[in-house]
C-alpha cells in the first residue's frame, strides 16, 4: 500500500444556513443562556475578549478552556481551546442570507501529532461541529432541542 503524505495541515470545517437574523444566532454562540440547549450543559461566563471561559458537557464528565482571542459583533468569533491534547483555534464566520438568514461557518485548526492522528482529529471535529450546527437549527428555528451532542455518546454503548 502506498503512503499517503499530507502536504497541508488538516482542518475541520462545517457550515449551515440558519434561518433566523444574524443577531440572533451570533448570540446563541456568544450567551450561555442559549448555547446549553444545543451543546455544551454548563458555562462559567458568555463570551468576551480576553476571558477565560469553562465549558462542561456533564453527561461526559468532561470540561474544556475556552481562550475567547477575537469577536466581531454579529461577523465572527475565534477561541483557542485544547482538541485531543492540542491547542487548536475555532472560528466561527456569521454571513448575513437574505433578511433573516445567517450562513454559519465554523473552522477548527491546528490539530497536532501525526498524520494519521490530525486526519482523525479534524474528521472528529467537523462531526462534532455538524451535530453543533445541527442542533442549533433545530433550537432555533423550531424551538426542539435534539440532543445531539447528549446522545453522540450513549453511556454503556461503547467506551471513548
Amino acid at each position: 500500500m502506498e503512503l499517503i503524505q499530507l502536504t497541508k495541515p488538516p482542518a475541520a470545517k462545517a457550515e449551515m444556513l440558519i434561518r433566523k437574523p444574524v443577531s440572533q444566532v451570533f448570540e446563541a454562540f456568544i450567551n450561555p443562556e442559549i448555547t446549553t440547549k444545543f451543546w455544551f450543559t454548563k458555562s462559567s461566563g458568555k463570551l468576551a475578549v480576553g476571558k477565560k471561559i469553562t465549558w462542561t458537557w456533564e453527561m461526559y464528565n468532561a470540561s474544556s478552556e475556552i481562550n475567547v482571542k477575537e469577536i466581531e459583533e454579529n461577523k465572527r468569533i475565534l477561541i483557542e481551546w485544547i482538541y485531543n491534547g492540542a491547542l487548536t483555534q475555532v472560528e466561527w464566520i456569521f454571513t448575513p442570507y437574505g433578511n433573516d438568514a445567517a450562513y454559519v461557518s465554523i473552522t477548527n485548526s491546528g490539530f497536532g501529532g501525526s498524520g494519521d492522528k490530525t486526519v482523525e482529529d479534524a474528521l472528529g471535529s467537523k462531526g462534532g461541529f455538524t451535530w453543533v450546527l445541527a442542533g442549533l437549527k433545530a433550537y432555533l428555528e423550531h424551538g426542539i432541542k435534539l440532543n445531539l451532542i447528549e446522545d453522540a455518546f450513549p453511556k454503556g454503548l461503547r467506551e471513548h
